[in-house]
């Protein structure tokens, strides 16, 4: 009879990595080529470390997790059952992204807590759009928030939300003298255009 101790100890947790990884990066739609363009790790790697024929190193952990916004906790699944999510805020484009779920779960379905700074002076332009298969929602906590959606100009303020297609061209600003704040739920695909992760690096 085996010894619980080695079910749930370290051990349990490497055999464990590969699925979870597999299933992360399915969920996530990306391909191992596409992730090994976004973390350096080469393809064979990546496919050895799903197969458990590779057992996973810091070198190999770092990126992963960073690549697909999750805590190492989350990564290797040796998480204790405390279930408060521990954000870690990042900066993309003068812009700050809180986490507010962890990213294996929901579906492919992620939260953020997004903040705009005050503007540097008046706004001449407007914010500039992409596009994107996808959905988005958002939020507005606080300050006002310009969604330039297409050919239109909406401003949400506190308690306002909008629910939009991402195939239409769109694009968000600040639109006061204040700090805007709001929450926004993206799937997958959205996330993946709105996060990008660093260039490869050597």
């Amino acid at each position: 009879m085996n010894d619980p101790r080695e079910e749930s100890g370290p051990a349990a947790v490497l055999t464990g990595f590969g699925p979870r990884l597999r299933a992360l990066r399915q969920t996530r739609g990306t391909t191992l080529a596409q992730l090994g363009a976004a973390t350096g790790i080469s393809v064979s790697t990546l496919s050895r470390l799903e197969s458990g024929q590779r057992e996973p190193t810091l070198r190999h952990l770092l990126p992963l997790a960073e690549v697909f916004r999750v805590s190492l906790d989350d990564l290797v699944g040796s998480r204790t059952g405390d279930p408060r999510v521990h954000p870690r805020p990042f900066v993309r484009h003068g812009q700050t992204w809180i986490p507010l779920t962890p990213a294996p779960h929901l579906g492919g379905l992620h939260a953020y807590k997004q903040i705009l700074p005050a503007p540097a002076g008046p706004r001449t332009s407007r914010p500039e759009q992409g596009s994107h298969e996808g959905h988005e929602w958002l939020y507005v906590l606080s300050g006002r928030l310009l969604l330039a959606l297409g050919d239109h100009d909406l401003v949400l303020a506190a308690g306002e939300s909008a629910e939009f297609d991402t195939r239409v061209p769109h694009g968000l600003a600040n639109a006061g003298d204040r700090p805007v704040e709001w929450i926004a739920l993206y799937g997958a695909q959205g996330e993946r255009m709105h996060v990008r992760v660093r260039p490869t690096q050597d």
